[in-house]
């Protein structure tokens, strides 16, 4: 696969479901957009889906986020693909609809641009079947929600160059996503083909009267659904074989296949009557919340899975964990060249899930800050996913914090860092959070000051650093021993030193 470089800037041809959930995927991630739609209420809709991501991210992840993208809707195609270097087109699922959009964008766009449909099903040949260089084609087929969900299919047609699928897998890696290049092209890709055989199958079994939709959901989400999140099928089959393996599970169950079980290859008429009971079914089960209570719901429990996932370094949650350590690794291109003033640590919004009831963010998001300044300032000195590999870490062991301002979600919000101390085993850190105000000036929020301890992960005891962290800590530290001694440097709680 490509190296992980996203695109900076890139253009999404239509706002729906899918078309906003790539919009807040991309502006989340720090790349400019430009947004075609026609529906007037395109800036609505865009915008209610860039709430529950934003929800969605303040739970998901504390790593460090670029700062956010740029949105600008477009009156044309021509106006929204021009410097794109990502293209993704979100429109409805009709094949004339699409060729037409790529006309258009092919008129305007860059000649380098990566086109990527996000169709559900049409194969990639047909989708490139008028255009002019249908090279640069290719299929990114997400799930929804984009925003959230990391998996996107890679499907090139027949005239797709390998090399632009290579290059649009590194643009969606470099935005936290799994790319799965599928090795040909067929109806419905991969992961659909499961979902209409268990789509089909479930339709029959409400017009038969065997179960409802929640039962059916029931069986899903308590049952096989839980396993199929972690492991998948094969694998969860493989598991189900014992000790002998799939080999076992193959001989034992194998011959059921041959039993009448379902009904995959038959399609149960769409009648008045059939629509009417899975639709008053549905409204039954879910019927008390709206679709966006519903969407934060999903988002919510997603956010706790990947969690799951990602602390057992399993599936989705490896994703997450790599895209995170990206980000981390990002801090250090963004801070100063210069040492001999504080140090830009921190910059981002603030989001709306930081903040309590009162509006404002909450004292433990203050904490956070600190927590992602000090992270830049070790990533600085060579503390970085390498050298924690091999065992080696500073671990805060004492903090104060001084609560001096409010700040509301939506708010620019920035951190810089001092080095009061950097020998031996300890490292002293004072941070100021500072809040960004509308004439560009700042106001003081907070500052904290951190005692480190160099730590050897492997015996859980104090250490020394390695000598080239050592030596840029101690060159950070004495460049900055000429600053101003901080307000509040060495205060006790209550006290006024």
């Amino acid at each position: 696969m490509a190296h992980a470089a996203k695109p900076a800037h890139a253009a999404v041809i239509g706002g729906g479901v899918i078309g906003g959930g790539w919009v807040a995927r991309l502006i989340q991630n720090g790349v400019d957009v430009g947004i075609f739609d026609p529906d007037p209420q395109a800036a609505r809709k865009i915008g209610d889906v860039m709430m529950n991501a934003d929800h969605a991210l303040a739970r998901l992840t504390m790593a460090p986020m670029p700062p956010r993208g740029e949105m600008h809707f477009a009156a044309s195609i021509a106006a929204a693909v021009d410097g794109a270097e990502l293209i993704i087109e979100a429109v409805p699922e009709r094949l004339d609809v699409k060729q037409a959009v790529y006309d258009e964008i092919e008129a305007a766009a860059a000649a380098d641009a990566v086109i990527s449909s996000s169709t559900s099903g049409i194969l990639p040949s047909d989708l490139q079947a008028k255009m002019r260089h249908p090279e640069r084609l290719l299929v990114g087929h997400p799930f929804n929600p984009v925003y959230l969900l990391p998996l996107v299919e890679l499907v090139g047609g027949s005239a797709t160059d390998p090399a632009t699928i290579d290059r649009a897998a590194g643009f969606f890696a470099g935005l936290g996503m799994h790319p799965l290049p599928i090795a040909r092209e067929i109806e419905a890709f991969v992961a659909d083909r499961f979902l209409e055989a268990v789509w089909r199958e479930a339709l029959w079994l409400v017009k038969d009267g065997i179960a409802t939709t929640q039962e059916i959901d029931d069986a899903i989400r308590y049952g096989f659904g839980l396993r199929w999140a972690q492991m998948g099928l094969f694998e969860t089959y493989r598991v189900a074989g014992g000790e002998a393996g799939m080999a076992h599970f193959i001989a034992q169950f194998g011959p059921c296949l041959k039993w009448p079980w379902t009904k995959l290859m038959d399609v149960p008429e769409l009648t008045d009557e059939l629509v009417t009971t899975i639709s008053d079914q549905s409204d039954a089960q879910s019927g008390q919340h709206s679709i966006r209570e519903l969407e934060r719901i999903r988002d919510n429990n997603l956010v706790a899975i990947l969690h799951a996932l990602k602390a057992n370094d399993w599936g989705a949650g490896q994703t997450v964990a790599n895209w995170e350590k990206s980000l981390y690794d990002a801090v250090p291109a963004r801070t100063e060249t210069a040492i001999d003033r504080p140090l830009e640590t921190m910059r981002q919004q603030v989001p709306s899930g930081w903040t309590d009831y009162n509006g404002h963010m909450n004292e433990a998001r203050y904490l956070d800050c600190f927590s992602m300044a000090t992270d830049a300032v070790m990533r600085r000195i060579g503390v970085d996913a390498a050298y924690l590999a091999e065992g080696g870490s500073y671990f805060t062991v004492e903090t104060h914090i001084r609560h001096l301002d409010e700040v509301t979600a939506g708010t620019q919000i920035f951190a810089t860092s001092q080095i009061l101390r950097g020998e031996g085993k300890k490292m002293q850190l004072f941070h100021h959070l500072y809040a960004v105000a509308a004439d560009g000036g700042s106001r003081l929020l907070a500052t904290g000051e951190h005692m480190l301890i160099h730590v050897d992960m492997n015996s859980r005891s104090a250490s020394l650093p390695r000598a080239d962290v050592a030596a840029r800590l101690a060159e950070l530290a004495a460049a900055h021993e000429a600053l101003p001694r901080p307000e509040g440097a060495g205060r006790a709680v209550g006290g006024d030193q």
